[in-house]
């Protein structure tokens, strides 16, 4: 019987995932995770392992903006934003966006 070679290492696989926004696949760690917990609300999740339903949006406003107020991060995570909700996550999204930047 053939012994494997110790220098065939097997690749890590690395998680894709799309914006639900502009459709780019990219690594999880590159998108944003936002999900909609038990109790209905909707919160950005950094860590990318809160329990619920999530959606991912790239680190980019363009994305933040069709994705929120164009219905798209609601029709993913199958729930209704108020005006006021939609707004705070927007803020959230700019925040994350200058430190993904450095300013």
């Amino acid at each position: 019987m053939k012994k494997r070679s110790s220098s065939h290492q097997p690749v890590k696989r690395v998680p894709q995932r799309t914006c639900v926004a502009c459709r780019q696949v990219d690594d999880k760690r590159g998108l944003v995770r936002l999900v909609r917990t038990a109790a209905g609300a909707v919160e950005v999740d950094p860590t990318g392992k809160k329990a619920g339903r999530g959606a991912y949006l790239c680190p980019l406003a363009e994305c933040w903006e069709t994705g929120i107020t164009g219905g798209k991060l609601e029709h993913a995570l199958k729930v209704t934003l108020t005006r006021e909700r939609k707004e705070e996550l927007m803020r959230l999204g700019r925040d994350l966006i200058k430190e993904n930047v450095g300013g």
